[in-house]
């Protein structure tokens, strides 16, 4: 007898929200994710998951071309002779790359692209075992990360800046 009540109120409260409209209570949500998605067509990003490199030493590679012009990153990840350089300038390439798909007839050069964002976050562990003295054993942790590079034109910038000085 209580479930059939129950259920009788639940229909009533479906038909009101219906007739009142209350159901699009995810507008705020919605205009939010249309607003980030605006601000992200003007920016390239690629991510590197999963790659077997401790996010310490990729992280030291990384702040050498944070904010730096496309141009001198690639040069330095080139002629660096850290293991993760070549993985990250492959990952630049990539993100130049998804900048030209964006943006078709607009030349990277006269863009003057930069790298707006870097970021290394440590991604899953593998735990292995090392045979230690005394019958013991010591725990090895072979560590990985997860790359994301932003790539962004200076120009549009600059235009904005000489239109709010205007």
């Amino acid at each position: 007898m209580h479930q059939r009540v129950h259920t009788a109120a639940m229909e009533v409260i479906k038909k009101i929200k219906v007739s009142a409209n209350i159901h699009d209570m995810g507008a705020r949500k919605r205009q939010r994710a249309e607003a980030i998605k605006e601000a992200r067509k003007d920016v390239a990003i690629a991510k590197l998951n999963n790659c077997p490199t401790s996010p310490r030493k990729m992280r030291l590679v990384a702040d050498m071309i944070r904010g730096l012009e496309v141009e001198k990153a690639l040069f330095l990840l080139k002629h660096s002779s850290k293991e993760a350089s070549g993985r990250l300038e492959k990952l630049l390439l990539s993100a130049l790359n998804n900048w030209e798909q964006k943006n078709e007839g607009e030349r990277m050069e006269e863009a003057g692209l930069y790298v707006k964002e870097i970021s290394v976050d440590s991604a899953r562990m593998l735990k292995r075992i090392q045979p230690a003295p005394q019958g013991r054993a010591h725990r090895i942790r072979k560590r990985s990360n997860h790359v994301t590079v932003i790539v962004d034109a200076k120009v549009k910038q600059e235009e904005v800046v000489n239109d709010s000085n205007s």
